[in-house]
């Protein structure tokens, strides 16, 4: 599985068959107002499982926040945590749990210090979109989720990003959260387990197969090939592919090797819809990310989703969404580089 060669091993100093006295590992989970529910209860319920398999407490966690208390996440998940006090009291790692507050970086000093101490840090989906934003130089690879990524590029110049699933900078691992956040634990608990173990947790976790760190987040509506024919899932990643530039759906058909009318057959059948239609929606739900989660002028927005002007893309967003642009981004708090790199 290749777990072992993931670059979280400094995790794991000792072997838990080798140690004289039961080995454990605390993981400290740091939570904002809004968290991500299903991040934080994959973690807890990875750990929890790990030690389920191995018939003994080998892994705590505690919560912690910048907001100490009762903290509730964006599901309405709640959690006591503890104060967060930026040079005190660390533990093993520190998971900075993604969510709508988790980009604001109010961990990222505690993070500093925890690195200095060569202590891992890993932040995932928003928080690490956050710490990307506010990083200069970083001094490797970087990634988060990849709905981010795509922002990112239009906002500013991030040359060592990647689409993958993680990224172990200098200590600090970024990683694209959600459904994922499973994988990312068991990488980083594998130094701790026997090959036999990681796979019995993979299968109690009803993971078909345990994705690599350095594997390719399935960024795409395309990327779920089983859903869809061969005809349908080229068609849609040959329009995620080109946003900016839309193909006549007459040259989208003859690059398949289809009829104009067969394509718009097909499109009618899986989606109830034309794949004019279809293709629309792809561009139009793009623009809308833009315009929520960047500054970025409407007329580059209506430029970057091939909809080449601001009336119409205005046009398509009020259609989809019932509101203007204006609006949409008026009701949207946007935070770009607002603090200070730690």
């Amino acid at each position: 599985m290749g777990l072992r060669q993931t670059g979280f091993n400094s995790f794991a100093t000792i072997n838990p068959r080798h140690a004289k006295e039961p080995l454990t590992r605390t993981v400290e989970l740091f939570v904002s107002a809004g968290f991500c529910d299903l991040e934080l209860a994959s973690i807890t319920h990875t750990l929890n499982t790990a030690n389920d398999i191995l018939a003994r407490s080998t892994f705590t966690w505690r919560f912690v926040s910048d907001t100490p208390g009762f903290v509730s996440g964006a599901c309405d998940m709640m959690v006591r945590a503890e104060p967060a006090i930026e040079d005190h009291g660390f533990s093993d790692v520190m998971i900075v749990v993604g969510g709508v507050k988790a980009g604001q970086t109010p961990w990222l000093r505690r993070a500093r210090a925890m690195q200095r101490k060569a202590l891992p840090v890993v932040l995932l989906s928003d928080a690490a979109t956050g710490y990307i934003r506010s990083t200069r130089s970083p001094a490797g690879k970087l990634t988060t989720h990849w709905r981010d990524i795509a922002t990112l590029a239009e906002t500013g110049y991030h040359p060592n990003l990647t689409a993958r699933f993680s990224e172990n900078s200098d200590g600090i691992i970024t990683g694209a959260g959600a459904g994922a956040t499973s994988e990312l634990v068991i990488g980083l608990i594998a130094p701790l387990l026997e090959s036999v173990q990681v796979a019995e947790l993979g299968n109690r976790l009803l993971l078909h197969t345990i994705r690599k760190s350095d594997a390719e987040q399935p960024k795409n509506i395309a990327d779920n090939e089983a859903l869809f024919d061969a005809n349908v899932t080229e068609a849609i990643r040959r329009m995620e592919n080109a946003i900016s530039d839309p193909i006549p759906m007459a040259d989208l058909a003859a690059d398949l090797g289809l009829s104009t009318r067969h394509l718009e057959r097909v499109f009618r059948k899986v989606f109830d819809d034309t794949p004019a239609k279809f293709y629309k929606r792809i561009r139009t739900k793009r623009a809308r990310i833009m315009i929520e989660e960047t500054l970025l002028p409407m007329v580059e927005v209506a430029v970057a989703t091939g909809f080449g002007s601001c009336d119409t893309l205005a046009k398509a967003i009020k259609d989809e969404y019932g509101m203007t642009p204006s609006k949409m981004r008026a009701r949207t708090k946007i935070s770009l580089l607002s603090y200070e790199p730690g």
